[in-house]
């Protein structure tokens, strides 16, 4: 299962190898800087909008990158029954990420204080 990690003033997502193939994904880093909004969706799959491509989808799983609207892409790796943590991103290739996570409130809350950290610095 992926994993969202702040260190270092940076956001890091990281997925396994199967999550890599099936969506044709790679890891990704970002500056905490270019977070502008964290959320968690209860509903992972249903959270999940646009047209995929590349990707996989699959009764109750989401892989790959997401796009709506002009030029909007989203990094996706959703499963049914597991809430997921939206990360809104300004100024990057990728404009949101979506990842599933057993403990997805309790992410989103470290990740907000690493925000805060990161802006009082």
């Amino acid at each position: 299962m992926a994993t969202l990690e702040t260190a270092s003033g940076s956001l890091t997502l990281r997925l396994t190898r199967a999550e890599k193939v099936g969506g044709l994904l790679r890891d990704l880093e970002v500056p905490l800087s270019a977070v502008t909004d964290v959320r968690v969706e209860a509903d992972a799959v249903a959270a999940v909008a646009g047209l995929r491509a590349p990707g996989l989808a699959v009764p109750g799983r989401r892989l790959g990158t997401w796009r709506r609207q002009r030029g909007h892409r989203c990094v996706v790796s959703v499963r049914r029954g597991v809430p997921a943590v939206r990360v809104a991103l300004a100024g990057q290739r990728v404009d949101e990420l979506l990842v599933s996570l057993p403990d997805a409130a309790e992410v989103a809350m470290r990740l907000r204080a690493a925000l805060d950290a990161h802006r009082r610095a």
